[in-house]
C-alpha cells in the first residue's frame, strides 16, 4: 500500500514505508528491505499516461523495525504509506505471504529475505495490487517480471539450473527468483491513470490491518494467510 502523489508536471511519486516486527526481525533487515524494493522498482524508470500526459513514476521506499507493535496500533494506523510486515523463521505454509493483493500487511519468512532474493520487492508488488500473471510458461520472452511466482517455466538462463528439463522443479528447472525484474509492464499494471486523485494524491492499496504472531505460537488451523504469494 501507499500514497501515489504528482510532484511535478512530469513526475509521480509513489511512497511506502515498512514496519517490520517480530522474533527475527532487525534494523539490518529492515534497511535491506527498504533498499531492495526502491531499487528494483525504480530500475525501469517507468513511465504511465495521465489523462494524455506522459509521468515518470519514481519510489520513495524507507522501512524501520519495532520491537514491540501490538495489533491495536497497526488496527487503528490511518496513514496509507506504512504496511506493516511480521518476520520469522518459520511459517506454516513455508514461504511469505500479504494478506491480501492491494493491503498493508502480511508475514515474511526469514530465509526468503537473503541478498537478491527479489521476494521484499514481488510482496511490495502485491501490496500495491499486482497479482501473479496466469500464463507462467514465459519461455521466449527473456527476462521474468517481479511477480512471477516460483514455479514459473523460463529461458534456461533463469532457472535454479540452467541444465535441466524446462518445468521439472524437482531438478531445478524453474525460475530462480533472482532472476525477476520490475519491468515496464509492471508499472503500467498499477493503473495509476485510474486513480482518483485529491489535491494530487491518491493511495493504492487498502488497510488490511492484520497483526501476526509467530507461527510457531499457533497450529496450523489458526493460519490464515493467501498461500498464493511467493
Amino acid at each position: 500500500m501507499g500514497t501515489v502523489e504528482i510532484i511535478t508536471t512530469n513526475d509521480i511519486l509513489i511512497r511506502s514505508h515498512l514496519v517490520i516486527y517480530g522474533d527475527a526481525a532487525t534494523p539490518e533487515i529492515a534497511a535491506y528491505i527498504s533498499e531492495e524494493i526502491e531499487s528494483m522498482w525504480n530500475e525501469p524508470q517507468g513511465q504511465v499516461f495521465v489523462k494524455n500526459d506522459i509521468y515518470n513514476v519514481r519510489f520513495k521506499i524507507t522501512a524501520e523495525y519495532l520491537t514491540e507493535l501490538d495489533s491495536l496500533t497497526i488496527y487503528e494506523n490511518t496513514d496509507p504509506t506504512i504496511n506493516y510486515f511480521r518476520v520469522e523463521e518459520f511459517s506454516h505454509n513455508h514461504i511469505s505471504f500479504v494478506d491480501a493483493i492491494g493491503c498493508n500487511t502480511g508475514y515474511f519468512k526469514l530465509d526468503n529475505l537473503y541478498k537478491g532474493s527479489t521476494t521484499a520487492a514481488h510482496e511490495y508488488g502485491h501490496t500495491l495490487g499486482l497479482k501473479h500473471p496466469d500464463e507462467i510458461d514465459i519461455r521466449g520472452r527473456g527476462v521474468p517480471g517481479i511477480m512471477y511466482p516460483r514455479g514459473a517455466i523460463v529461458d534456461a538462463m533463469y532457472q535454479y539450473n540452467p541444465d535441466a528439463i524446462p518445468g521439472d522443479g524437482a531438478n531445478g528447472g524453474t525460475m530462480h527468483p533472482q532472476h525477476r525484474r520490475v519491468i515496464q509492464a509492471d508499472i503500467a499494471q498499477l493503473n495509476i491513470q485510474k486513480l482518483r486523485f485529491n489535491n494530487k494524491l491518491a493511495v493504492l492499496g487498502e488497510f488490511t490491518s492484520c497483526w501476526h504472531p509467530n507461527h510457531k505460537r499457533i497450529a496450523p488451523f489458526e493460519f490464515f494467510g493467501d498461500p498464493q504469494d511467493l
